[in-house]
């Protein structure tokens, strides 16, 4: 895991990233940056990045998703991402159980990889 700290005031000056974090998994790279608003209010912006490389053999692009999440609703969020998250472990624990011991698990992409997609 990478970790990168940077303090920058962006382009018309209302979102200053004050820390940030990025996080490498896989094709994708996560930030998580900690930004400031004109208000002095402090949010979490987090951007997935992807990289894709189309069959064509057209130049390269990256996929960004983003989401913004207020101090206000920090503890739901992690609430909500802690159930979901145990969820997850549980299922996969009690699908490790019911198969034989040399079979592997595999989602559909051959990954074991934890997919999130939040829509707003």
């Amino acid at each position: 895991m990478e970790e990168s700290v940077k303090k920058t005031q962006v382009e018309g000056g209302d979102k200053e990233i004050l820390y940030s974090k990025a996080i490498k998994a896989g094709k994708r790279i996560y930030y998580l940056d900690v930004k400031k608003n004109l208000k002095d209010d402090l949010f979490l912006a987090v951007t997935e990045s992807k990289k894709v490389q189309p069959k064509n053999g057209t130049q390269v692009s990256f996929e960004k998703h983003k989401i913004f999440l207020y101090k206000e609703d920090f503890d739901k969020f992690m609430e909500g991402m802690n159930d979901v998250i145990n969820y997850i472990k549980q299922r996969n624990s009690e699908d490790q159980q019911t198969k034989a011991p040399d079979e592997e698990v595999k989602t559909d992409d051959g990954s074991d990889e934890i997919k999130l997609n939040i829509d707003f």
